[in-house]
């Protein structure tokens, strides 16, 4: 069995649907019973894929490893707007799905390739004077927030079966596909939001590689140390 004090790398994990990235934090310092356990990027519980978990004096790049941009597949869904912004959220507005054609809806996905500004949600994990503001939004409270520079590398309408809408982007880090999603929906006047999300990549780390959540509990602690990236593998993963 390996010591704790050689837990030092990267364990990427493909998180499963309705769990927080915490519960994966939470089940793996259990599983492999160690404390310094770190995770790389928060996905919504809705959400699956790729979360990287940092152990022992991989704990180290974890900021490092935050920074580096991020790509996933969605699904969002016309005609209906939500508190959160995503399918977890409650219903705020029904709207009709006017007549789309594929270049309106190109042409309202490819209006935010580049650099641009982005607002970001209240129910996120973002703090206004040490509060997150998920916790403010359940109080019914509304806040100022400051628009984050965010940047979209390449986006790719996937399939359309309206409501519904598949895509993928890949984005820097800091940006919400929500987000995303709700305001491709207002562009086309009649709102949406998401409704399926999947990390596939964070940097050159590719879903692919990832020990999938929901067999944490049941595999061996040698199967899931099996999926463990040394320091000097990550390094030459991420060409440095």
């Amino acid at each position: 069995m390996r010591p704790e004090s050689t837990l030092d790398g990267v364990l990427p994990i493909d998180k499963a649907s309705g769990m927080t990235s915490h519960d994966v934090v939470a089940i793996v310092r259990r599983v492999l019973n160690t404390k310094k356990v770190g995770h790389c990027g928060t996905l919504d519980p809705m959400a699956t894929g790729l979360l990287l978990l940092t152990l022992g004096r991989g704990t180290k790049i974890q900021d490092l490893l935050m920074s580096e941009d991020k790509e996933y597949v969605g699904t969002l869904k016309l005609g209906e707007t939500t508190d959160s912004q995503d399918a977890d959220g409650e219903i705020t507005s029904t709207n009709p799905i006017p007549e789309l054609s594929a270049e309106q809806l190109e042409t309202a996905f490819a209006k935010y390739d580049g650099d641009f500004y982005q607002t970001p949600p209240m129910v996120s994990a973002i703090k206004k004077d040490g509060v997150a503001l998920y916790k403010l939004a359940r109080q019914g409270k509304t806040i100022e927030r400051e628009p984050r520079f965010v940047h979209i590398y390449a986006h790719q309408i996937l399939g359309t079966r309206l409501p519904e809408v598949d895509f993928r982007v890949v984005c820097s880090k800091g940006f919400y596909v929500r987000t995303y999603a709700h305001d491709i929906g207002h562009d086309l006047g009649c709102g949406a939001h998401l409704n399926a999300l999947r990390r596939t990549k964070s940097g050159r780390f590719d879903v692919e590689m990832a020990f999938p959540a929901d067999q944490l509990k049941t595999a061996s602690r040698e199967e899931i140390l099996a999926k463990l990236l040394t320091l000097p593998q990550v390094s030459r993963i991420r060409g440095a």
